[in-house]
């Protein structure tokens, strides 16, 4: 399952998205620095309007959609890369994660705090980006020494973390992160098991107030922060209006509709941020579809066959034989499985086959 970190400066919403996404309210919220001390940690499910359609089609009462796990993290200050504040738990849990949603405040309030004093949504981004950066640069000094010494003993291994690192190093001396270097594919792999923090992606929420959601385009703020992302950063950017979505945590989807209609808003900003974040990451859904069930299943663009078997089971994609595939379009055109397959619009995919997001797939596979 896909984990993302939510990270941000103290006070800038971090918790009360957190309880919206989760549509909990685990996360304390309170208007003073650091009142998330330990990782609060919630599983979100990934909507989507297809899993309907594929019910009614399996005659089935189950439904599993795709869920991400969201981690709420300490709020960082200036300096983490040096432990201040909590800063040496706060590096340590955002390495655990796939990819970092960075919360930053684009919105005016006297009333609630902003440990810099002013609202200032690029420098809050530099601030953590700089402490990202220092924390790689630390990690791949005292890496380059240990590799040093294994390659002149001829690891091969070692050789080629070392002629990275060589490369990295002035690279993040420029201020700019891992994931923006010029790599090969075979660089890449070696990358991932460099284990650094400004090699995951960014998804920028930017955290509006509610008279923002309407038009954030007018929001001098946000246009900032998406000059900054286009122009800098391999990165994605969301609005998002945290209190907002924070009232809707006890509304029925009727409810929350109507609320969002009243603000000029067709869709939750929850839903908008996950599917943001499944665009960044390049992942995509294909389904499972029968009396016992029908369920998501993410998988990243550009997967074989055996592979997405694989993200079910291992035993899957090691005895893998075939796949039957069937376009989730065409199946609910047909409106059966039996009139999709007099249709001719079942297939029977070998181990090249790259899945497309919205396959229906039963695999064939040896035990």
């Amino acid at each position: 399952m896909l984990k993302a970190g939510i990270v941000g400066l103290p006070n800038v919403g971090k918790s009360t998205l957190f309880n919206a996404l989760t549509r909990s309210r685990k996360a304390e919220s309170a208007n003073y620095p650091f009142c998330t001390i330990d990782p609060n940690v919630g599983v979100v499910q990934v909507p989507d309007e297809r899993l309907e359609p594929l019910r009614q089609i399996a005659k089935t009462s189950v439904v599993i959609p795709a869920a991400i796990e969201f981690v709420d993290i300490a709020g960082l200050v200036a300096g983490a890369s040096k432990g201040e504040g909590l800063g040496n738990k706060f590096l340590a849990n955002i390495r655990e994660v796939d990819a970092i949603v960075q919360v930053v405040r684009c919105f005016e309030d006297e009333d609630i705090i902003h440990n810099m004093g002013s609202v200032d949504p690029l420098r809050d981004i530099d601030v953590i980006h700089t402490e990202l950066v220092l924390a790689d640069m630390s990690s791949l000094e005292s890496q380059k020494e240990k590799n040093i010494k294994k390659a002149r003993g001829g690891d091969k291994e070692a050789a080629e973390q070392l002629a990275l690192i060589e490369r990295l190093l002035p690279h993040l001396n420029e201020n700019l992160p891992a994931l923006t270097l010029d790599m090969t594919d075979e660089e890449r792999v070696v990358l991932k098991r460099l284990c650094l923090l400004t090699a995951k992606q960014v998804l920028y929420a930017c955290n509006v107030a509610e008279s923002d959601l309407a038009d954030p385009s007018q929001n001098q703020h946000v246009a900032h922060v998406e000059k900054f992302v286009k122009e800098h950063h391999n990165a994605g950017i969301c609005v998002i209006s945290a209190a907002v979505e924070a009232e809707l945590i006890d509304f029925d989807q009727v409810e929350a509709r109507e609320y969002l209609s009243s603000l000029g808003v067709e869709d939750s900003g929850v839903s908008k941020l996950i599917r943001a974040a499944y665009d960044l990451l390049g992942l995509a859904s294909y389904f499972t579809a029968g009396e016992k069930e029908v369920r998501a299943w993410t998988f990243t663009h550009g997967m074989k066959a055996p592979q997405c078997a694989g993200v079910i089971h291992t035993d899957f994609e090691s005895g893998f034989i075939k796949a039957e595939v069937v376009a989730y379009e065409d199946l609910v055109g047909a409106g059966s499985v039996a009139a999709a397959r007099e249709a001719g619009k079942y297939r029977l995919e070998g181990k090249e086959y790259l899945f497309k997001d919205g396959d229906v797939a039963v695999f064939r596979f040896a035990n």
